[in-house]
């Protein structure tokens, strides 16, 4: 008797690992370069369990600064996946999980890049154009983003070296959020305006990829 409920105890703290090991997800993580450098690095190790659907590399010119970011989308088991998004979280990086819950419970999903104060402001003017949508997930960096002192600064190149590590240490938050567009007519909307306000956008049912 006692053999059985260790044994039953023993299935049950098994059986959830079981039945998700084989389950496919997709995932965003965003950082400074390092990171998704090292994101890079383990998904290639790890082609037979996960795939690079892309990586990009932005730079966003302000006035006097230039922020720079990466971000990748991988396409995997969801145990390493999930390995990444615990790197993700140690090393101050943005990470978005989406399962094909998402897929089948919610419409038109989009996935948005940009620094913290750009989201907001983008969703601001989505809900000023009425635009019915939804934010599913959202994360944002602790980490610091790369920032250099852009061209049009005329200082010697010496001075804007030593200004570097404290542009590094400012407070830039990248965030990447994960929303749903109610009606289809409003796609090409979300995207002009993201577009136009130099925020990175991922329409969902361009990338999905099945097994």
């Amino acid at each position: 008797m006692i053999e059985d409920i260790q044994a039953l105890r023993q299935a049950a703290r098994l059986t959830p690992d079981n039945e998700n090991q084989d389950e496919k997800v997709w995932c965003i993580a965003a950082g400074n370069v390092n990171l998704i450098d090292d994101i890079a690095y383990k998904a290639i190790a790890s082609k037979h369990s996960v795939k690079i659907l892309f990586r990009e590399h932005v730079i966003l010119k302000d006035k006097r600064l230039n922020k720079k970011f990466d971000f990748i989308m991988l396409y995997g088991n969801s145990r390493k996946i999930n390995q990444f998004k615990r790197l993700c979280n140690q090393r101050g990086g943005a990470f978005i999980q989406i399962t094909r819950h998402y897929l089948t419970e919610e419409p038109n999903l989009m996935v948005l890049v940009a620094p913290e104060d750009m989201i907001k402001n983008l969703v601001y003017v989505l809900e000023k154009s009425k635009v019915s949508f939804a934010i599913l997930q959202e994360s944002q960096t602790t980490g610091f983003i790369d920032v250099d002192i852009n061209s049009n600064v005329k200082l010697p190149n010496f001075i804007k070296s030593a200004l570097k590590p404290l542009y590094n240490i400012s407070d830039v938050v990248l965030s990447t959020i994960l929303i749903s567009v109610e009606k289809d007519e409003d796609i090409e909307k979300v995207q002009s305006i993201a577009t136009s306000n130099r925020i990175f956008v991922i329409d969902f049912k361009d990338i999905v990829t099945e097994d």
